[in-house]
């Protein structure tokens, strides 16, 4: 029996190693592919005979690399043949969504998580709807800064007419040899000395117009206090209190007559005895 490790081999007699030649063979062109053990990723149906192939089923399957990349993420395709009819079906990997994405060959059953899912919000979808309702929020915001600008450019478009206005000024005053070297009032000094002498003017006029006698009677307080007080008169009544009827004697009950009450009889008290004076006679004073 031989030995399970064998540490010596055997050559034969017309061996010659300098006749071993290491040869590379030619380098596979196109996608590198290699042959994997793997599971069904998802129950199918193959669309050549109709076959369903559960979730978990075990396949012996080439594993292609694509050119296709997600993110810098590589891209796997699969070729697995159906159990009955040896029909190809294809497959690849789907980083975006984490699941696989069924090519050709089979039709991937209908799964409701799976729909729940994608029905679900993505996050590029998510950030849209944000944005949406931050320029929606922002529309009051835009409104104002829209009218602040607004307000800014007709105070700047005034001030550059003042100042073409005062240029135009100074040149035809030049023109007609006039001194230019007079300070123009402002507007606003003006406007505001006008407004002063008006308020001076309305107060004046108020101050010198009396007030209309409008038969308005003073009440004296003096006559209130000393007047005197009348009491209110109230009206007393007396009525008749109302006899109460006999109703049982309408009914034909008969009151009972009251039990006459006996007095009692008068209590006689007994006559105290009278001591004679005689024997009280030596007990007038404290000495013996």
């Amino acid at each position: 029996m031989s030995e399970r490790k064998v540490l010596s081999k055997y050559y034969p007699p017309d061996f010659d190693p300098s006749k071993i030649t290491r040869t590379r063979g030619p380098k596979q062109a196109g996608p590198k592919v290699q042959t994997v053990r793997l599971m069904a990723p998802f129950s199918m149906k193959c669309t050549h005979c109709g076959e369903f192939i559960y979730k978990g089923r075990k396949f012996n399957a080439r594993k292609e690399t694509t050119d296709e990349k997600y993110y810098n993420i590589t891209i796997f395709r699969f070729y697995i043949r159906c159990t009955r009819c040896s029909g190809e079906i294809t497959f690849k990997t789907d980083p975006k969504n984490m699941d696989y994405e069924c090519e050709r060959g089979a039709k991937r059953n209908f799964e409701p998580w799976r729909e729940a899912k994608l029905a679900e919000e993505t996050e590029e979808e998510r950030l849209d709807r944000l944005e949406k309702e931050e320029a929606e929020k922002d529309a009051m915001k835009e409104l104002e800064s829209k009218v602040h600008d607004a307000k800014q450019e007709m105070a700047i478009s005034d001030a550059l007419d003042e100042i073409r206005s005062r240029n135009a000024r100074i040149e035809m005053a030049e023109k007609e040899g006039k001194r230019t070297d007079i300070p123009v009032e402002d507007i606003d000094e003006a406007r505001r000395r006008q407004e002063e002498e008006d308020a001076e003017a309305a107060r004046k006029a108020f101050e010198g117009r009396s007030m209309p006698d409008i038969g308005e009677e003073v009440i004296v307080d003096e006559e209130m206090s000393n007047a005197p007080i009348e009491a209110p008169s109230i009206a007393v009544s007396f009525k008749k209190a109302k006899e109460k009827k006999a109703f049982g004697a309408a009914l034909g009950l008969k009151k009972k007559a009251p039990t006459p009450t006996v007095a009692p009889a008068p209590v006689v008290k007994a006559p105290q005895p009278v001591m004679p004076s005689a024997l009280l006679s030596g007990y007038d004073s404290d000495d013996d």
